[in-house]
């Protein structure tokens, strides 16, 4: 028999609170030595459970991204002094500060877009195969996808900002000296 209204299951918790204390023989001034869930006890602990899950995710996702985007920093900065000559002749031969600094940052973006689009092929098989094995259904939803690849385009840019400024503001004369 099920409760058909908020109100019924109220009073349907009392009457049994009343019914165990009563088998149980609990005096009136003592606590109960059992504890009733409803259902929406039940859904309350489920979504109290799941704000925690997603925090912690977001806590884990989020020192992820941040260290990939200080090894693509890492990697930039590498790649912009091995590259000094380089840059050196480019801007000899007229390239502007923004012309290095849009190559630069295109590269950072590229390679952080190429992890971000692996990262998706990759959950998105590993997905499929488990939920096939295991036979649960999978949706993967278009939008988290386009956030992926979104995210890893801003962390490429966001972290490839300081490598490429330091290249597009080399001195070339410096810079053709170099080595």
């Amino acid at each position: 028999m099920a409760a058909k209204s908020k109100k019924r299951m109220v009073y349907a918790e009392q009457q049994v609170r009343a019914l165990l204390r009563q088998k149980h023989r609990i005096p009136d001034n003592q606590e109960d030595d059992f504890t009733i869930f409803t259902q929406d006890d039940i859904s309350q602990a489920s979504e109290a459970a799941a704000r925690v899950l997603n925090m912690l995710l977001l806590f884990v996702a989020s020192i992820a991204l941040i260290v990939g985007g200080i090894g693509i920093m890492n990697i930039m900065l590498v790649s912009v002094t091995e590259r000094t000559r380089e840059i050196g002749i480019r801007m000899a031969l007229g390239a502007t500060t923004s012309n290095i600094l849009n190559q630069f940052l295109l590269e950072a973006i590229t390679i952080c877009f190429c992890g971000g689009a692996l990262g998706v092929i990759l959950g998105v098989t590993a997905s499929n195969i488990i939920g096939m094995w295991l036979g649960w259904p999978i949706f993967i939803s278009q939008t988290s996808v386009g956030i992926s690849l979104g995210s890893s385009a801003l962390i490429g840019l966001f972290f490839g900002y300081y490598p490429a400024y330091k290249a597009a503001h080399l001195n070339p004369v410096e810079a053709l000296v170099e080595r």
